[in-house]
């Protein structure tokens, strides 16, 4: 997928007013999955998703940090400054993106490194244990 379309489907999910909130957003939201990953699976997943992102993506870390999910959403409002209700439409409509970018092998290996209230953000409801 490439970058334009892929900010276009997540303005189109989230109902942003432009690409660029919906850049913003999904910078914040990569950025706070990549701290959820191994360093190594946040590799793989940049070279599925647009070069352009790849920068939103740190692996700057050495292990995966340990979070569930309202963790996850309280550091994206945090960092959008939205509640955390708003975070998880943020959160949704980038990470059901993501699932689309990227193939059902790596999707598999990143929902395998995060807790099953995860799935339901990347569109995948039926994961969630």
């Amino acid at each position: 997928m490439h970058y334009e379309e892929f900010l276009a489907k997540v303005r189109e999910r989230g109902e942003y007013a432009d690409t660029q909130e919906a850049e913003q957003v999904t910078r914040v939201v990569l950025g706070a999955l990549a701290r959820r990953l191994n360093p190594g699976e946040v590799d793989d997943l940049a070279a599925q998703l647009p070069h352009q992102l790849a920068t939103a993506l740190p692996t700057d870390h050495d292990r995966a940090e340990s979070f569930r999910v309202q963790e996850f959403l309280r550091r994206v409002a945090a960092a959008t400054g939205a509640t955390e209700r708003t975070a998880e439409w943020d959160a949704s409509a980038v990470l059901c993106t993501v699932a689309e970018a990227v193939s059902g092998g790596e999707l598999n290996d990143v929902l395998t490194q995060l807790p099953s209230g995860f799935a339901v953000l990347f569109g995948k409801p039926s994961l969630s244990g």
